[in-house]
């Protein structure tokens, strides 16, 4: 059977919208922290160890405000405090262990569990061909402009 590649494009559409809402996340509320509180850990995920007038600075907020927000971050586990090894009078902020894998938790989209079981459900060898399938198109998806051509 022959597809075209717009009939194949829509298909896929369709059928990843269903996966999306068959196996989306769902709970209670996640959030371990405020907008805040997210947006100094991506801040400093992204950018390393900071102080936090440097992290204060970097995000435009007032240092005691920082202050706050590192504090209460710091009391769930998620950043600790540590001396610079370069220079002992400085103290910088960085996410822990606990930090990196709450955020790689709050970012999951799909349920682990739910695809799991679905995956069980099917034969070992229908696994590896759509697995490897998904693999393709994101591979050559990698090579492609990222803005859809305009039609005239």
């Amino acid at each position: 059977m022959k597809v075209s590649p717009k009939h194949a494009a829509q298909r896929f559409a369709d059928l990843f919208g269903q996966v999306f809402l068959r196996f989306h996340r769902r709970g209670p509320k996640r959030s371990l922290w405020t907008p805040q509180g997210w947006a100094v850990l991506q801040h400093l995920e992204i950018a390393g160890p900071l102080t936090v007038g440097e992290a204060a600075k970097h995000m435009e907020r007032a240092q005691s405000v920082m202050s706050e927000i590192v504090d209460g971050l710091e009391r769930k586990g998620l950043l600790a405090r540590m001396r610079d090894t370069r220079d002992r009078r400085r103290t910088l902020v960085w996410l822990t262990d606990e930090g990196r894998t709450a955020m790689a938790k709050e970012r999951e989209v799909l349920c682990g569990e739910l695809l799991e079981r679905a995956f069980a459900a099917l034969g070992e060898s229908t696994r590896a061909y759509l697995l490897q399938s998904i693999e393709a198109l994101v591979a050559v998806s990698a090579n492609l402009p990222r803005q859809p051509r305009r039609k005239p």
